[in-house]
């Protein structure tokens, strides 16, 4: 498959699990993440997909009220990337 250009990465433990949820899909059980899991993903994979495209998804996300302040800092600790996302968080 040539489009859209996919990149795998793995994840193992806690980071594995949470914030995954399971939707059925035409009968097809899909796992999905939540809107602050994948915002803190984006983070985490900032040099990879570009820190402009993790600042819109926090923008977007926080713009149509999907997420909380405290949910993501959850989040963003879980993933490892609390730190990077703080001075964003704050603004």
């Amino acid at each position: 498959m040539d489009h859209p250009p996919l990149r795998i990465v793995r994840f193992s433990g806690a980071a594995l699990a949470e914030g995954v949820e399971e939707h059925l899909i035409d009968g097809v059980p899909v796992r999905v993440t939540h809107v602050a899991r994948t915002v803190a993903d984006c983070f985490k994979y900032r040099n990879k997909i570009g820190l402009d495209v993790a600042l819109e998804a926090l923008r977007e996300a926080w713009k149509g009220k999907r997420i909380g302040m405290d949910e993501q800092w959850r989040f963003a600790k879980l993933c490892r990337v609390a730190n990077v996302t703080r001075p964003y968080l704050g603004a």
